[in-house]
């Protein structure tokens, strides 16, 4: 049974998020203190510097050699079964695209900036080792397979990247586009003339023509998308330096850490109140973007089928008590950010995953907290 302690300590490690994501949307939304050129910077540095930082701490401090396979399998099968129940849903619901969707809604949640520091309060230290773990895995594996999924569905439909004289932003940086900041992940000109060749037809009109879809190229432009991503790269060295560090017990010295830590420190912080100041908050005229009744349907897949197929799998893997817990809430966390940010380049349901990040970021005390209780009572 879950004390009223227990409830508060939850509480009290959520609180500062959105204390954070407030004091966010009103210095935008009511004080006026930045602009949005200068939302765009602070994007920009929660982006390019705390959040890698962020990352790379965590990574660096999980022992591999440790890890719970048990955990990541089942998570591994959770997110098969979540792709099959979505696929078969699809069938109905616009194909492809409603499959890509609906994945990221039920399967990619925000693992360390929410995760991290409300599993610590429910379950200790060691559910926080496995939301690394977890991360880690998420950003090495299941977003550059999403990215991936993209590339082939442009390929399949035919779609063609702009022109290499067209102008390109940073990875993950912010453009303003009708006074809104728009966070973008955008090609460089070579990989754009990469991907250009990705789909032939055998007709010269290509209408209704069969497609063959040549895999090197669009593995080429993610690998690149990934390479420009600084989280990426942060998590790789992480894990790098993990796998030396737990192999030959070495640490880093003292001002190595310290200057880390310091940038890590602000990783939260910046992300939550750079949501609060961009796109996702203050700049967007409505919280539900996408309407009532595909809110609710991401909602439904994010809060109900992506712990209920976590569970399923993770029951089928043999995890029990605690973990158990673990798994289910873990997958119940709010939307990950990169899923919109990536719908956003693509312009595939962007409005359903920006609702998905605001009102199921807005959302998710009460429902993780509900869980918890629920769980505890199990």
């Amino acid at each position: 049974m879950i004390a009223w302690g227990d409830i508060y300590k939850v509480v009290a490690a959520m609180a500062p998020l959105y204390f954070a994501l407030g004091l966010g949307y009103g210095s935008v939304r009511w004080w006026r203190f930045f602009t949005p050129e200068q939302c765009g910077a602070i994007n920009t540095l929660a982006v390019h510097l705390s959040m890698p930082f962020y990352n790379f701490d965590f990574a660096a401090r999980t022992d591999p050699y440790s890890m719970n396979y048990r955990v990541l399998a089942a998570d591994a099968v959770s997110k098969a079964l979540a792709v099959v129940a979505v696929a078969a849903w699809a069938r109905w619901c616009g194909g492809g695209g409603a499959i890509i969707t609906g994945f990221s809604l039920a399967a990619l949640n925000n693992t360390l900036v929410v995760g991290a520091p409300l599993l610590d309060a429910m379950y200790g230290q060691w559910a926080v080792d496995l939301i690394v773990q977890l991360a880690v895995v998420q950003g090495l594996v299941w977003f550059p397979l999403l990215l991936l999924a993209f590339e082939l569905r442009n390929a399949w439909i035919g779609i063609v990247p702009p022109p290499p004289s067209a102008d390109v932003e940073s990875p993950m940086s912010c453009a303003v586009v009708n006074g809104r900041v728009e966070p973008v992940l955008s090609l460089s000109p070579s990989a754009e003339k990469d991907g250009a060749g990705d789909v032939e037809t055998t007709d010269a009109e290509g209408a209704d023509a069969p497609k063959r879809i040549r895999l090197w190229p669009i593995v080429k432009t993610v690998g690149m998308k990934l390479a420009r991503n600084p989280n990426v790269y942060a998590s790789v060295l992480g894990v790098a330096w993990a796998c030396v560090a737990y192999r030959w017990h070495l640490s880093m010295p003292g001002i190595v850490t310290g200057s880390l830590q310091i940038m890590s420190s602000t990783g939260t912080a910046m992300s939550m109140f750079s949501m609060g100041t961009r796109l996702f908050m203050a700049q967007q005229e409505k919280t539900i973007a996408c309407g009532a009744g595909l809110a609710a349907l991401g909602m439904a897949l994010r809060f109900v089928a992506g712990p209920v197929a976590t569970m399923v799998g993770a029951v089928a893997l043999g995890l029990r008590g605690d973990v158990l817990r673990l798994a289910i809430i873990q997958a119940a966390l709010p939307q990950s950010i990169t899923t919109f940010v990536f719908a956003k380049e693509y312009g595939l349901h962007a409005d359903v995953l920006s609702t998905a990040v605001i009102f199921g970021t807005l959302v998710s005390l009460p429902v993780l907290l509900a869980y918890y209780a629920a769980l505890g009572i199990v």
